[in-house]
């Protein structure tokens, strides 16, 4: 009775272990919940994800993707299932096999065992849990593990905690500067409830706290601002078992990259020293320029008029690249925009692409002059167009329409696309101001017209 008494206990203190350890990776934003850093997990750094690759920028030098081919016994992962994993469960368990809810087994955390084939022919990727103490399997949906392993899908449900232990140790007290307007801050202490919250980009924040994120973006950055103010934003770093291909990261989840919401301070010094002495000058654009903007929270690229004044706030050397980017703001409305660019005029020519030559694209001083209206320039800011706008005004608001035509008394229209089937015109009347616009179910506009391209821009 007694050793059955002490074989309880030790199992008990097993078990509280291990949740401590899962817990410490839950990390909320000031006034919430803001567990300390224990030093063990500051210190720790899991062997098989240590770094032996050495490139330039701070991501490709401290996170190195692992397929699934290549991952090393003892790995970890943490269990965040999506309202998807709560219908189709994910894991079994090796004795009884089977399956088990993935409810009961969120925020455990999951030890990578290898693989290994069932009496009936079955591959599984398994595990032990952290929690509990059993193992568990993963059976694959379909053919062998070495079939299986080559994608990018990987395990559901689990989050990679080898990126966040190097984030902690590489970023906790780290000086950062945002790169896009929007960020996380955290509404319910136990569960998972956030609200949206507007940020100044090139605002510098130090990091406080890093945690657990999501399986898509595992890793959570929580920064303060000079005001004390907290803000968070999940990003993937290694991407290993994001379940996402790298064109989707690209095109559809731009700020949950990490140099698509911050830029690292030693990164952002390391710029070319030709450009360096730009910082803080006045420039204008020499050419119609495609530029990216952010304007009521949403990321667009618009075609910039010539002779357009901005002043350079800051220059960030992109990753492994000649390449930086210029944030700019533009002078009369005060909307930045950002654009890549090199200095090297040598590879620009021999590439044909000296519209991205720095030398090419600006000048320095202002540009030609342009009365805009108070108006005018807090609906650029925000992205939205407004009547009595010019034609310069609405593509530095709103981009380059899909279509242009001419209305029944052969004014333009410019028609944009929009989500959910939707179109925004934008009627031009005789004096050449924006006379109307409206948002209207239509037909979406998939090419320019010929009249688009002709056009020219009175200044």
């Amino acid at each position: 009775m007694r050793r059955h008494i002490l074989t309880m206990g030790l199992m008990l203190a097993f078990v509280a272990a291990g949740a401590q350890n899962a817990s410490d990776y839950i990390v909320k934003t000031k006034g919430v919940k803001k567990p300390e850093l224990p030093e063990a997990v500051a210190g720790e750094t899991n062997e098989a994800v240590k770094q032996t690759a050495e490139p330039t920028d701070f991501v490709g030098r401290n996170f190195k993707f692992y397929s699934l081919c290549d991952w090393k016994e003892g790995m970890k992962f943490m269990v965040l299932p999506e309202k998807y994993d709560l219908i189709v469960k994910t894991f079994s368990d090796a004795v009884t096999e089977k399956e088990v809810s993935s409810v009961s087994l969120r925020y455990h955390i999951m030890i990578y065992k290898g693989h290994s084939v069932s009496a009936d022919g079955h591959s599984r990727i398994n595990f032990q849990c952290q929690e509990d103490g059993k193992n568990y399997f993963y059976e694959i949906p379909y053919g062998s593990f070495e079939d299986y392993c080559y994608g990018k899908m990987g395990v559901p449900t689990l989050a990679y905690l080898g990126d966040v232990d190097i984030a902690r140790e590489k970023l906790i007290g780290k000086k950062l500067v945002t790169r896009t307007p929007i960020f996380y801050e955290d509404t319910d202490a136990e569960g998972e409830g956030f609200r949206e919250v507007k940020v100044p980009m090139n605002s510098e924040v130090t990091v406080t706290s890093v945690g657990v994120g999501t399986r898509k973006f595992p890793v959570k950055i929580i920064v303060e601002d000079s005001k004390g103010n907290e803000f968070y934003q999940n990003v993937a770093l290694s991407k290993t078992n994001c379940g996402l291909r790298d064109d989707e990261f690209t095109l559809s989840y731009p700020s949950n990259q990490f140099y698509g919401s911050f830029s690292v301070m030693d990164d952002i010094l390391a710029v070319p020293e030709d450009l360096t002495e730009y910082l803080g000058k006045t420039i204008h654009s020499k050419y119609v320029t495609p530029m990216l903007t952010k304007g009521d929270g949403r990321e667009r690229t618009v075609r910039v008029p010539k002779m357009t004044t901005f002043t350079i706030d800051n220059i960030t050397k992109l990753p492994n690249s000649e390449y930086v980017t210029l944030s700019l703001t533009e002078t009369e409305s005060r909307r930045q925009f950002f654009v890549n660019v090199t200095t090297n005029y040598a590879n620009a020519i021999n590439d044909i692409k000296k519209e991205e030559y720095f030398g090419y694209l600006f000048a320095l001083g202002e540009g030609t002059g342009k009365e805009t209206s108070q108006a005018a320039r807090a609906a650029i800011r925000a992205g939205r167009v407004i009547a009595g706008m010019t034609a310069d005004e609405v593509t530095l608001a709103v981009g380059e329409p899909d279509r242009v035509v001419a209305d029944k008394e052969g004014y333009s229209q410019w028609i944009y696309n929009r989500s959910k089937g939707k179109l925004l015109v934008v009627h031009f009347g005789r004096n050449g101001l924006v006379q109307q616009y409206k948002t209207q179910q239509g037909t979406s506009a998939k090419s320019k017209t010929t009249a688009k391209k002709k056009r020219t821009t009175k200044k």
